[in-house]
C-alpha cells in the first residue's frame, strides 16, 4: 500500500490554509483495520523563525507517517495570539506544507510549544495552549485530546494479525515542578564553561526528584497508559518529548522523575507490554541509549534533535550506545513485516539525507526472555 492509499485510510487532508484554524489534517484514526506503517520519519524541535530545508530529506525517505514529538514550534510566550501567530509561520513553511499534504501526521508538545521554557502544570495558559495546538494539527471538536488532564494519544494500526500501537504521553500539563542543582545560575555557568573547555561532559542545571509524589505524567494519565500497555499490540512506540532511557544528562528527562521512571518499567513487565522501543526528542542533538539492568527486555530510545536546533556540548548519559550528532537531523523507523522475523532498522538522517546513526532490531529482541513473539 503506498503512501497516498494510507492516507486516504487515515482521513489525513492537507492544510489549506496558514493559520492554526484552517484546515488542518485530522490525526490519524485509531482503527485497528488500518494499513501498517512501514517507514516511519519523525523529529523534534523546529523554529518556526528559521529555514527549514530538512523536509525535502524527510519527504525523500518517503514516510508512510511523521512524528512531531514535541518543540514544533518555539512559542515561549503568555499571549495566545503570538502561539497562534508563530503555528501560522510554521504552517507557511513550504516543506512542511508539501509534508502535510503528502504524509499523515501525528504529534504531541514538548515545553516550547505547550507555552514556556521547561514549563510544567503551573504555565497558566495550558488550557489556551491546549485548544489552539489541537486546532492546529486537526483534531475534532470531540477528541479526547480536548478533555482529558492533557493532550495525551493513541493510535493503532493493523489488525490481530500484525498491530502496531503508537502512544504519545504528555509530559507537560501534569508535570510537578523540577528540582534544580543547588547553587545559582552565575556559579553554574561558570562550571558548566570549565568542563566544556576541558572537553568533558556538561551536565544540565536539574537533578533527580526524590519526592515519591512527583510525577510528568500525574495519576490519570498513567492509568490510561497502563490501559494501553495491557492492549496486544507486535509493535509499540513510545513517542516521548523527553528522552526516556538516558541516564542523568542533567536536562530534562524521564530519569529526573524517579518513579516515573520506575513505573513504566514495572508497567511494562506486569502488564506482559513486549514490542516497545522509544522515540524522543528535545535534546538538540541525536543519539541511541539503550538499557539492560532490571527491564524484562532491552529498553531503547532513538533520539532525534532537532529539525533546526543543534546543541553545542555532549551531556553524560551512561546509556548511551552511539555517537551523538549535533546537526539538524531527523529519524527514520523502517518495518519489515515478517511476523515473528518481523526486523527494524533505525536511523537519523541529516539535511542531505545521508545516514549518520544506524540500528538493526529485530521483534525477537524485544521479548522479555521467558515469552515468544505474539504473532499467531
Amino acid at each position: 500500500m503506498n503512501r497516498r492509499e494510507l492516507l486516504a485510510m487515515t482521513g489525513a487532508v492537507a492544510v489549506t490554509g496558514a493559520g492554526p484554524s484552517s484546515s488542518a489534517a485530522p490525526a490519524p484514526r485509531e482503527s485497528r483495520d488500518g494499513a501498517l506503517p512501514r517507514r516511519i520519519a519523525f523529529g523534534s524541535c523546529a523554529n518556526q523563525d528559521k529555514p527549514q530545508p530538512i523536509w525535502d530529506a524527510v519527504l525523500a525517505s518517503e514516510p508512510d507517517l511523521f512524528i512531531f514529538l514535541g518543540d514544533n514550534i518555539y512559542g515561549d510566550t503568555r499571549d495566545p495570539q503570538v502561539l497562534q501567530a508563530k503555528y501560522a509561520q510554521l504552517a507557511g513553511k513550504p516543506g512542511f506544507k508539501r509534508l502535510r499534504d503528502r504524509v499523515p501526521v501525528l504529534a504531541t508538545w514538548d515545553d516550547h510549544d505547550f507555552g514556556e521554557n521547561d514549563a510544567g502544570a503551573d504555565y497558566p495558559l495550558k488550557e489556551e495552549s491546549r485548544r489552539i495546538f489541537c486546532d492546529f494539527w486537526g483534531e475534532p471538536a470531540d477528541s479526547p485530546r480536548r478533555q482529558r488532564d492533557g493532550i495525551y494519544h493513541s493510535v493503532e494500526y493493523g489488525s490481530s494479525a500484525a498491530r502496531l500501537q503508537i502512544l504519545l504521553p504528555d509530559l507537560r500539563f501534569n508535570r510537578t515542578p523540577i528540582r534544580k542543582r543547588d547553587f545559582d545560575r552565575s556559579t553554574y555557568r561558570d562550571w558548566s564553561k570549565r568542563l566544556e573547555r576541558e572537553g568533558r561532559e556538561v551536565p544540565g542545571p536539574y537533578e533527580r526528584e526524590p519526592d515519591a509524589g512527583a510525577s510528568m505524567l500525574g495519576e490519570r494519565q498513567w492509568q490510561w497508559l497502563e490501559g494501553e500497555l495491557g492492549k496486544p499490540a507486535n509493535l509499540r512506540i513510545l513517542a516521548s518529548s523527553l528522552q526516556v532511557v538516558a541516564d542523568f544528562p542533567g536536562w530534562e528527562a524521564w530519569i529526573n522523575y524517579a518513579q516515573d521512571h520506575q513505573r513504566l518499567i514495572e508497567t511494562l513487565r506486569r502488564q506482559r507490554a513486549s514490542g516497545l522501543l522509544c522515540v524522543s526528542g528535545d535534546t538538540h542533538y541525536a543519539e541511541f541509549s539503550r538499557l539492560d539492568v532490571n527491564v524484562p527486555y532491552p529498553l531503547w530510545d532513538f533520539t532525534s534533535s532537532g529539525l533546526t536546533e543543534t546543541w553545542p556540548v555532549t551531556p553524560p548519559n551512561a546509556r548511551r550506545q552511539s555517537v551523538v550528532l549535533r546537526e539538524a537531523n531527523f529519524g527514520l523507523l523502517q518495518i519489515d513485516w515478517q511476523g515473528p522475523r518481523t526486523t527494524l532498522a533505525v536511523e537519523v538522517r541529516d539535511v542531505s539525507g545521508k545516514t549518520r546513526l544506524a540500528q538493526q532490531l529485530t521483534l525477537a529482541d524485544l521479548q522479555p526472555s521467558n515469552a515468544g513473539s505474539d504473532f499467531p
